[in-house]
């Protein structure tokens, strides 16, 4: 069950409210409890007792953990519960790439190859083992206490609208939160406008140019002409921020709804002027995931400027495979941890100061990995780089620019340029001045209108049958 889809949108989202807000405050945990159980139950019925043994292993790990007086014990105890996280995370996400780089490399030994089955991604994994353990790491360094109360300890965890893709929510960001918050009708009228936004972000522009990105980066190499190659890139690249930052509004409007403010995850990343500049905008709860509980364990920048380049590398290194377990992947993330050693070494300083000169220079870099994040293979990506430079040898005529850039997806392109540099917080702020002014009753009947035809048409999108799964929920 996703957010982009009738079930949820009218069938699991109005039961839910309609639930939460009937019941006493004291029962509405676990009336979201119940709902987020169910909520993935029927995306991954097999995985709940995987779900539900990580959330009473953790929470009795933190308990252990908060109650050791030993430091030593303590940290026995964490490194149990972290190992323990990253054990399930290895057996169902990397076991069978694994598998597959052994097997490639066991005749050159003289080795029999290893047999071993297909095992299913489980929903949501790298999400809930990410929230597990920072839980169990704030709660060693006595950042967060622990949660004693298991129905509220799985509620944060579990919390259907974040239990999927994110955002990684930290539990002292939202501790206090599970225990009282304010749902009024401002918030949840806020949350309804944010999730609606979001839900047209993901169904009127990120699918439109999912279309045409799916059909370019599926073309075989020999076909592929520079033009076309270009146009698919562009629109994948587009693609995929519209895909999850949309994911993420509708997350955080949701939480609204229900009284939990979290932070933002997305803040315009493609108007950065750096690599370094980019990871602070683009999935920022991520982001901050990988330096604190990572790259600053790892020694951070405390240790001289090669320790610092090293641990860039490797945090990225393991960014790219928390992202998907395979080589593009891990290359992707090498591919931006290269970039951020240049920045680091030097390189910043000149992009800081000629940002145009920067932020040319940031969407190449940022364009370029993402080819190795949408191909599947090497042999793929490197005959799609063959093609962005005009080496394919395809013929223009068989695959015509025309064919694909027809108007729709011009005035999409156009729609998600414009909507993915910051217009629409100053568009905010002109609406809240104006509801403040004489003119609020046009303001509110405008802004209310646009609210109400981004969801109409997002339904009607919805209806026509051109959904396709949010990007992040492979990861």
């Amino acid at each position: 069950m996703v957010f982009a889809s009738p079930l949820f949108l009218f069938l699991f989202l109005p039961a839910t409210i309609a639930a939460y807000f009937a019941l006493p405050h004291r029962c509405r945990n676990a009336a979201l409890l119940v709902a987020s159980l169910a909520f993935y139950t029927w995306g991954e019925a097999r995985y709940v007792p995987l779900v539900l043994c990580s959330v009473a292993f953790n929470w009795w790990m933190g308990m252990r953990i908060a109650d050791a007086d030993d430091p030593s014990q303590r940290k026995r105890r964490l490194a149990l519960a972290v190992a323990g996280n990253l054990a399930a995370l290895a057996v169902f996400k990397y076991a069978n790439f694994a598998v597959a780089n052994v097997d490639a490399i066991a005749p050159i030994f003289g080795v029999a190859p290893v047999t071993l089955a297909t095992i299913p991604l489980p929903l949501g994994i790298s999400f809930f083992t990410f929230h597990a353990i920072s839980y169990v790491v704030d709660v060693y360094k006595r950042t967060a206490s622990a949660q004693r109360s298991v129905r509220d300890f799985a509620l944060y965890i579990l919390l259907f609208p974040q239990l999927i893709a994110g955002p990684i929510i930290r539990y002292r960001d939202i501790a206090a939160q599970i225990i009282a918050r304010d749902a009024n009708v401002s918030e949840f009228a806020y949350g309804v406008r944010r999730f609606i936004l979001g839900l047209g972000k993901k169904l009127l522009i990120a699918n439109t140019l999912g279309a045409t990105a799916d059909s370019v980066f599926g073309l075989p190499g020999s076909e592929l002409n520079a033009g076309v190659a270009w146009l698919g890139l562009a629109c994948y690249t587009l693609q995929i921020y519209f895909d999850f930052s949309g994911y993420s509004d509708m997350a955080i409007g949701l939480m609204r709804m229900f009284g939990f403010r979290i932070l933002e995850n997305f803040n315009y990343p493609y108007i950065a002027c750096s690599i370094r500049e980019f990871w602070r905008r683009w999935h920022i709860s991520l982001s901050n995931w990988f330096r604190d509980y990572l790259y600053v364990p790892l020694g951070g920048n405390r240790h001289g400027a090669k320790r610092a380049y090293a641990n860039l590398v490797i945090v990225f290194l393991l960014c790219g495979l928390w992202h998907g377990a395979s080589w593009p992947f891990v290359l992707w993330g090498a591919w931006h941890g290269v970039f951020l050693v240049a920045e680091r070494a030097g390189l910043e300083r000149p992009l800081a100061r000629h940002r145009f000169i920067g932020h040319a220079y940031t969407l190449a870099a940022v364009m370029g990995g993402w080819v190795l994040f949408r191909c599947d293979t090497l042999m793929h990506a490197a005959a799609y780089y063959a093609a962005l430079l005009g080496f394919s040898g395809a013929d223009p005529a068989q695959h015509p620019l025309a064919q694909y850039a027809n108007g729709l997806l011009i005035a999409t392109l156009v729609a998600g340029t414009l909507f993915a540099m910051p217009l629409a917080t100053r568009f905010g702020a002109w609406r809240d001045r104006a509801m403040q002014s004489s003119v609020a009753a046009i303001a509110i009947t405008a802004d209310g209108a646009w609210v109400v035809w981004v969801f109409v048409a997002s339904a009607a999108m919805m209806a026509a049958g051109t959904y396709n799964p949010f990007i992040y929920f492979r990861f």
